[in-house]
């Protein structure tokens, strides 16, 4: 198979945009074509002003900028790149389902069916299609059928190339992954794709690091990953609210299993719970699978890991109420962070939603300050849950543009997701423009506590 000139990805998201930005600066002799349908989605990405790009990731503007415009494109003309194209990757949504057969579990293919019909209508010659959103195991199986019924005498190959990216370094994670999985056939033409996008990423890549597979252990893989990690966050949070009643402290419990070399020290720091468009979406999809082949025992021991952050979550509100006098009524209290987690704008499944959620049926005033995160998005997340009305939400809550504004006259401050600008705010000044007694949950373990408790804050963290 001849070396790929031509790559097209559908999808201009937090996994299409990035991937295909750094495959294009790492292989200047690639076109690289991303396509949306979503037109002021594509024209963020074509602004002049890198620094309104439509996803936040340190250093992305970077790397857009060193290939924008020599081999790397954005587009609407779905059709036209897919025609041009010898590679096309698929980089669309895959939420979890809120109708029908496994509504609240499975994975919603209709995103990736209809690219697949999409390809299978276009495409005049071979193509190889690359699975790159998460799916579940042996979707490629349904992507194969379709376009393999069009009955143009074109031949396709499926390959899963999984995403393992982790929103705030992810240019990091594509320019030195620990691996890249490469899932495909093991026939000869299966072999020879996997090959021919081996070969892409091996401009950058230790081919040491490029593990192939085939394509139902790759799509396993994805959801496995995201499913281990989860799960360790849930597993020292469940451990968190027994430090708290039992007067250990879960950074040192963590820091001394960490220790451990068969454990290690990473994803062991307690929080208000884990976020972002993957963790849960993925066990929930693992959970569904597993019913779907009968292992109800399989599928308890991983929702399981749901329910933990879940109940981090409503334990979190739970506690802030109870240490303000059982009442948070007509009180002011100010969120640090929305995203869910630092150095993104993405908000998905972010652990603050939930907080404010529950705050606003204790009827709160809440402040809400993000440095990358708009006023438009705090609102449509709240009124994506859909338990109160629009007009409601807009009452209750405020977003600010100064952080100090945003907590002047507050009744208490939770933070709610790490930034590391938070540490270096002036907490005398903000000490001085709150309602005492002051309070500060911190749901990251971000700050300094014994530092506030002098100034004189009311300070509680996770796990202490």
């Amino acid at each position: 198979m001849s070396r790929v000139k031509n790559i097209c990805c559908i999808g201009a998201g937090y996994v299409g945009g990035p991937t295909m930005a750094v495959i294009a600066a790492k292989c200047p002799h690639i076109k690289v074509t991303i396509v949306d349908l979503n037109e002021a989605r594509i024209a963020a990405w074509n602004n002049e002003n890198l620094d309104n790009l439509p996803v936040y990731e340190p250093g992305l503007a970077d790397v857009v900028a060193q290939a924008r415009g020599r081999n790397l494109f954005f587009s609407t003309e779905v059709d036209k790149a897919i025609d041009e194209a010898e590679m096309i990757f698929i980089s669309v949504n895959t939420p979890t389902k809120t109708y029908g057969l496994g509504k609240g579990k499975a994975a919603d293919l209709k995103y990736i069916e209809l690219c697949a019909r999409q390809i299978a209508a276009v495409a005049k010659t071979d193509k190889i299609v690359v699975e790159k959103s998460t799916l579940p195991v042996r979707t490629a199986e349904a992507v194969r059928s379709i376009l393999d019924n069009t009955g143009n005498g074109v031949k396709f190959q499926i390959l899963s190339n999984p995403e393992f990216l982790a929103e705030g370094t992810a240019v990091e994670d594509l320019l030195s992954p620990d691996r890249v999985l490469i899932g495909g056939e093991t026939t000869e033409g299966g072999k020879e794709a996997m090959e021919a996008l081996a070969e892409v990423y091996a401009n950058w890549i230790p081919k040491e690091r490029i593990l192939t597979t085939n394509v139902w252990s790759s799509e396993l893989s994805k959801l496995t990953a995201n499913a281990f990690l989860a799960q360790r966050v849930s597993s020292i949070n469940a451990i968190s609210e027994l430090c708290e009643r039992t007067e250990a402290d879960v950074n040192e419990v963590a820091r001394a299993i960490g220790m451990d070399s068969r454990i290690g020290p990473k994803f062991l720091k307690a929080s208000v719970g884990f976020g972002g468009s993957c963790f849960q979406k993925d066990i929930l999809n693992l959970v569904y699978i597993a019913k779907s082949y009968g292992l109800d025992e399989v599928a308890d021991y991983w929702e399981q890991v749901c329910i933990m952050n879940d109940h981090q979550k409503r334990r979190f509100a739970a506690n802030i109420v109870k240490t303000l006098y059982n009442t948070v009524s007509g009180k002011k209290i100010a969120f640090l962070g929305w995203a869910f987690k630092k150095d993104t704008n993405d908000t998905r499944e972010s652990a603050a939603i939930y907080v404010a959620d529950d705050l606003l049926f204790e009827q709160a005033n809440i402040a809400v300050f993000d440095p990358k995160v708009e006023e438009p998005q705090v609102y449509s997340d709240l009124n994506y849950l859909n338990t109160r009305s629009k007009e409601e939400n807009a009452k209750g809550v405020s977003v600010y543009n100064d952080p100090y504004a945003a907590l002047e006259g507050a009744h208490a401050i939770a933070v709610l997701t790490e930034w590391d600008e938070f540490k270096e705010y002036d907490w005398q000044r903000i000490y001085d423009n709150m309602k005492k007694p002051a309070f500060v949950f911190d749901g990251r373990n971000l700050l300094d506590g014994d530092k506030l408790k002098e100034i004189g804050f009311v300070f509680q963290a996770i796990g202490k």
